[in-house]
């Protein structure tokens, strides 16, 4: 068995290739229930976000499970997978599909570095996929350890502080110099896309009343309706700035609409009380000299783009750090897998131990019936610490062979002098609830252990 990961994001495929790979949540579940259809993949979890979709499985075998995802995800969208299609796939197997999910869930693959989505869209993935019944211990182990990975790059390192998008950045700006901003109103002139954004991460965090305004008061009335704001007629916005704390200019007007001496006039109404304005047009809405006026703070859109930028490279800086913890965190599920593909051997060892154990005892008690409860916890415990000294030779040398090119042959020594796969059909009856789970982590984990 082996890990893999076929897939396309935004590095390998344009918008219009992701659209149509875009699944939801109830095409996700209904490709789930198809799934046994497919005898190569045997486990299986979809992630599907605006920006990826990608498919983790664990298969019989790497080169000839890849056109049966490809057919897989044909499926789900019927028509669209065309051969031109595979050169925007993706196909990741083993150690590189584990560190590409490790970096995907510390959203170090993410289209903006550090966003915070995409850690719960990978558990979201991983529950629907683990209620459908398409994993099992590989996919269990890995996706757990990954959101594990995510928490940790999120709480030890940077990488998710400070601002790296316009419309934030202002915001971010905003509270440096107001403070909290949950008594502050605000002012937008413009009813685009970036005065929205502006304006819904300023109501995120807390302002208290939002006012729109545009040449088109339609659309600054659908605007404000967003919000829960006011809409205000154009020609009337100077009045409304006596009462906003921030005002947002994103218009497409060729000139200035904010001049100097209009905010000259207007400072005196506001009794002393400062105003910030956040000019993210292009060409500007504000004349640069009203920055110059006491109690006015002015950012432009230069402004704002050299905070991101700043930010941008600080995240950067914290990526390193995070692509450290991965390194480690590779190391020790790598060593996990390893452990998993011996587990099955030492189990079937073990019990068969533990069998003949329990029939010697049981054997010798009944020629003992006068035996007192002591006398019998001492032949109890003598006969298991026998067991477990004779075992612990066997076990150390499994162990440390794991990894390495002796286990196979320890492991299949193991099997040979012991009679342990014999041992297993004679109690099959008795451990049909483990034998499924421990003869799949014995096959999927065996490339790890070649490593």
């Amino acid at each position: 068995m082996q890990l893999v990961v076929l897939g396309l994001n935004h590095r390998t495929a344009p918008v219009e290739v992701r659209e149509c790979f875009s699944f939801s949540e109830e095409q996700i579940k209904a490709a789930y229930k198809r799934l046994h259809e497919y005898d190569d993949i045997r486990e299986c979890v979809i992630l599907s976000t605006c920006n990826r979709t990608e498919m983790y499985a664990v298969v019989e075998d790497a080169d000839d499970a890849l056109p049966v995802m490809q057919e897989f995800l044909d499926h789900m969208s019927p028509g669209v997978l065309a051969e031109t299609i595979y050169d925007y796939l993706f196909y990741f197997q083993e150690e590189e599909c584990i560190r590409h999910l490790f970096r995907v869930s510390a959203s170090l693959d993410s289209l903006v570095l550090g966003e915070g989505q995409i850690l719960s869209q990978v558990k979201t993935a991983y529950a629907i996929a683990r209620a459908a019944g398409s994993t099992s211990t590989v996919l269990n182990t890995l996706f757990n350890r990954a959101i594990a990975v995510g928490k940790k790059v999120r709480t030890t390192t940077r990488i998710a502080y400070n601002a790296v998008s316009v419309s934030y950045a202002a915001v971010e700006l905003a509270k440096k110099v107001l403070g909290d901003l949950s008594s502050s109103n605000v002012l937008v002139l413009g009813a685009g896309e970036m005065s929205e954004l502006t304006a819904k991460h300023l109501v995120a965090s807390g302002v208290k009343t939002v006012f729109v305004s545009n040449r088109n008061f339609d659309r600054a009335v659908a605007l404000a309706d967003k919000f829960r704001g006011v809409a205000v007629p154009f020609e009337d916005f100077m009045k409304c700035a006596v009462d906003a704390d921030i005002v947002i200019t994103s218009t497409g007007a060729p000139h200035y609409i904010i001049r100097a001496w209009d905010v000259a006039h207007l400072m005196p109404k506001r009794q002393g009380r400062p105003i910030f304005f956040i000019d993210i047009a292009v060409p500007r809405d504000i004349e640069p000299e009203v920055g110059a006026i006491a109690g006015v703070t002015l950012y432009n859109i230069d402004d704002l783009e050299a905070v991101v930028e700043s930010n941008m490279r600080e995240r950067e800086q914290e990526a390193k750090q995070a692509e450290h913890l991965i390194d480690e965190e590779m190391t020790d599920i790598i060593e996990r897998f390893r452990y998993l593909s011996y587990r099955p051997t030492l189990a079937r060892l073990t019990d068969k131990a533990e069998r003949i154990r329990q029939r010697e005892i049981k054997r010798a008690l009944a020629k003992l019936p006068d035996i007192s409860a002591d006398d019998r916890r001492i032949f109890e415990n003598m006969s298991k610490m026998i067991v477990r000294k004779l075992l612990r030779d066997p076990i150390i040398r499994l162990n440390e062979a794991a990894g390495t090119d002796k286990e196979y042959y320890y492991q299949d020594a193991l099997r040979d002098m012991f009679n342990l796969d014999i041992a297993l059909e004679m109690s099959r009856e008795r451990q049909d609830h483990l034998g499924e789970e421990r003869n799949s982590e014995t096959k999927t984990c065996h490339r790890y252990a070649r490593q």
